[in-house]
């Protein structure tokens, strides 16, 4: 084709010295506790028989899922600040905007999966065995990973194949399609209508599915009798609501409101949010504070 450019320029985080250290190492503690968490739970659910349970099989998955999609972007980006090369090249960029977009379409899946357990569980208790079965669940799984891949590869093959003739700068820490986009030497109009009708799809349809299931949810907590009861039902769905908020407040603002192509600084405000502030939370809100892994730890 007639691509000419051989690296895109990732402009980063900051421009400053002084601004990128910090950066630096408010990233590597937030990495490093994603790490630490996440590892955490894995080695915990497949180590304690008593925590053999369908929602710790979604949680194990989860905390998976969290560690490869932080991977994706957060080593290079903490190079870049490090350093004064900016550079990616092309298949390396490409890669990491496949990665990237299929990682965190899969993660909206399985919160969504991950609320309909907790639905199952807390409204059909006497039911959750029989219907939460191991082959569901394999198949829940699954069927998040196919969706994602299946909802994100033929866009990322549409943008491999388009033109870069220049300029090649990214005001971004990491390889966003919608950049790429606007970086490419051809028209790009119907790729970028695919993308949003993609993400108007996925973005509200797991956000209904996971709202309505917390809703049900808090109508089953109002119900217990015990005082005590609902309050620590409330303290747990409260934490879970709140990490849900921000994650999916900040990737609908970001990637479906009418100006979202993106290169703005506060885009890379709102990416941080939704990519590192939230996958930091996930494992102490999610499993951490569950009272079964505190024994276990």
């Amino acid at each position: 084709n007639h691509t000419t450019v051989v690296e895109f320029v990732l402009l980063g985080l900051a421009n400053s010295c002084h601004l990128e250290i910090t950066l630096f190492l408010f990233l590597a503690i937030a990495y490093f506790l994603i790490l630490l968490g996440n590892i955490s739970v894995i080695t915990i659910t497949l180590t304690k028989n008593s925590l053999q349970t369908p929602m710790y099989y979604f949680l194990r998955n989860f905390a998976l899922l969290e560690i490869t999609f932080t991977s994706t972007f957060l080593p290079s980006t903490l190079y870049s600040l490090l350093t004064e090369r900016k550079m990616i090249s092309l298949p390396g960029c490409f890669l990491q905007m496949l990665f990237f977009s299929c990682l965190g379409t899969c993660t909206l899946f399985h919160m969504a999966v991950m609320s309909l357990d907790r639905y199952v569980a807390i409204c059909h208790p006497l039911h959750y065995t029989a219907i939460m079965s191991n082959r569901l669940c394999l198949q829940l799984i699954l069927s998040c990973w196919a969706l994602s891949f299946l909802s994100t590869f033929p866009p990322t093959i549409m943008i491999v194949q388009l033109p870069f003739c220049g300029p090649n700068v990214m005001n971004h820490f990491y390889c966003d399609a919608s950049l790429l986009l606007q970086l490419s030497c051809a028209d790009t109009a119907f790729i970028e209508e695919l993308m949003l009708i993609i993400l108007i799809i996925i973005l509200p349809g797991t956000l209904i599915v996971t709202a309505v299931s917390y809703s049900c949810i808090i109508v089953t907590i109002l119900h217990i009798p015990s005082s005590a009861g609902r309050r620590k039902a409330f303290s747990t769905c409260s934490a879970h609501l709140m990490v849900l908020t921000v994650f999916y407040s900040t990737c609908i603002y970001r990637y479906i409101r009418p100006e979202q192509r993106g290169g703005q600084d506060s885009d890379k405000i709102l990416s941080l949010f939704f990519s590192v502030l939230t996958q930091t939370l996930n494992p102490y809100i999610y499993s951490l504070r569950n009272r079964q892994v505190k024994q276990a730890l």
